[in-house]
């Protein structure tokens, strides 16, 4: 685990002056993952013949240029397109695709020289928050592992927090990077709405989803922001925007930065001691210079309703794709043309896929299009005008990630509507499209609390900036489970 601690600029100044081979590090991360995954469960598809293959291949050139992420393990999400590497999205429908092409953001990282361990475990079609949801396989907290490790990144969180992988990349609709970050005690930024590229993400809401990493500290994160951000021609809602240095907002200088408390996120449903986290985090912005108040977001009521009503009809639409027809399971001696895709579906498809496409199907539907859908998307603009509004007097709007710590395995699963609650803090953020990052902010009961930091649209320097100078100030990003 000593390796694993570092952080990548550290592993980069030894891999750079020879004290440290990429080799040893696939080694350590391969020989970290066989004593561990048997209690987690964070890997779907292993890629160790492949990482140990590149790994010498790495070691054997001497290159004299290397990338930002130069010869450091990494896992990917399982709905990240990956040529040659099995991409299932945990569902038993993509059980046997083998993707002939790599995402936008994989490419980026194989051109900034990272190892792709493997391919980690989500919720079927990252429909979920606690990653019950695979058809495969269930994935622990490494924190407690009768507990759940969040979604639907569950995999991707968990094998960061096991010290499997440096860093891994997920995905996030309505939370689903931010909140297993903050059940794992780690670092999860979900970028603004386009600076990463979606090509290569297999679509759940595409006007939600956003591919962002998940990492053991800030540093780490921009590190992997830098490399896989930027404008991709083959992904129409890609923003052509100029990237900056993210590292060079990691001055640990905040004095004078505005912070908006959103009042929505410290209400009702949020446990006394998430609340007590926060609130104590905010004394540590005050010691470093910066100044709060309390900001409403009232519109905040309204997110729940408006999020599932938007992604499901996104989700119905998007997953009519995968009708047995062109790639995927096929359902065996169907009737004729519609048994196949009615038999199809309903092998290759989970209860929570289901349940969300015929939802989708519903408020799409004639009659009822104008009442539900149309009406989400009025929301949606209130909601994004909240933070705009917010925006004209702060920096930053700062709240808990979750109402609660992670929950036992089972806890809520028979419970839908339970369940859709735990995103209250994440949802409003993703339907306004803004940027947010969740960094750990201490324990409750001896579990990670997550604590959200929200920024202006593009402005992810000053998200990191803000989310570093804490971390510097505290010692919560250290703190590893005890497997």
């Amino acid at each position: 685990m000593s390796l694993f601690n570092l952080r990548l600029s550290e592993v980069h100044d030894r891999l750079h002056h020879r004290d440290l081979s990429v080799r040893e590090l696939v080694q350590a991360s391969v020989a970290r993952i066989s004593e561990t995954d048997a209690k987690i469960g964070a890997f779907l598809t292993l890629n160790e013949e492949g990482a140990l293959a590149q790994a010498k291949a790495m070691d054997a050139s001497g290159a004299a240029e290397r990338g930002l992420l130069y010869g450091l393990p990494a896992g990917i999400k399982d709905n990240i397109v990956t040529e040659g590497l099995r991409t299932t999205c945990a569902s038993q429908f993509l059980s046997n695709y083998d993707p002939i092409y790599d995402a936008t953001v994989v490419e980026k990282l194989k051109a900034a020289q990272s190892v792709t361990m493997g391919k980690l475990n989500m919720d079927e079609f990252a429909m979920g928050g606690s990653n019950e949801n695979s058809s495969f396989q269930l994935t622990r907290n490494p924190w407690d592992t009768e507990r759940v490790p969040g979604g639907s990144s569950g995999g991707s969180a968990a094998s960061v927090a096991a010290g499997q992988v440096y860093f891994s990349l997920g995905s996030d609709t309505g939370g689903s990077i931010r909140q297993p970050a903050a059940y794992c005690g780690i670092v999860g930024l979900k970028p603004t709405y386009g600076l990463v590229s979606r090509y290569g993400l297999v679509a759940f809401a595409s006007s939600l989803d956003q591919i962002g990493p998940l990492t053991k500290n800030v540093e780490d994160s921009a590190y992997v922001l830098q490399a896989i951000a930027g404008h991709d021609k083959r992904d129409t809602t890609s923003a052509n925007v100029e990237i900056p240095d993210y590292t060079a907002a990691l001055t640990g200088d905040i004095k004078g930065l505005r912070i908006g408390v959103a009042k929505e996120y410290l209400g009702e449903g949020i446990d006394p001691q998430v609340k007590a986290r926060v609130m104590e985090a905010l004394k540590t912005f005050e010691a470093l210079g910066a100044e709060w108040e309390e900001v409403s977001l009232p519109h905040t009521d309204y997110a729940i309703a408006t999020y599932y009503l938007l992604a499901s009809s996104e989700a119905s639409s998007n997953l009519a794709r995968f009708d047995g027809v062109r790639y995927g399971v096929r359902a065996e001696d169907p009737a004729n043309l519609l048994d196949l895709y009615k038999k199809s579906r309903s092998e290759g498809f989970g209860p929570e896929v289901k349940r969300r496409i015929m939802l989708g199907t519903y408020a799409l539907s004639s009659g009822y299009y104008d009442a539900y859908y149309k009406k989400a998307q009025q929301v949606r603009t209130l909601i994004k005008h909240d933070f705009d509004q917010a925006f004209e007097r702060f920096d930053l709007i700062v709240g808990p990630t979750a109402p609660t710590t992670a929950f036992r395995i089972g806890e809520q699963v028979g419970d839908p509507l339970t369940m859709y609650l735990n995103d209250i803090c994440t949802i409003p953020v993703s339907l306004a499209g803004v940027p947010a990052i969740s960094v750990p902010c201490g324990l409750a009961d001896g579990l990670p609390v997550g604590l959200q930091i929200i920024g202006k649209p593009f402005d992810e320097s000053t998200v990191l900036r803000a989310a570093h100078a804490f971390e510097g100030m505290t010692e919560f990003h250290k703190l590893r489970p005890a497997l």
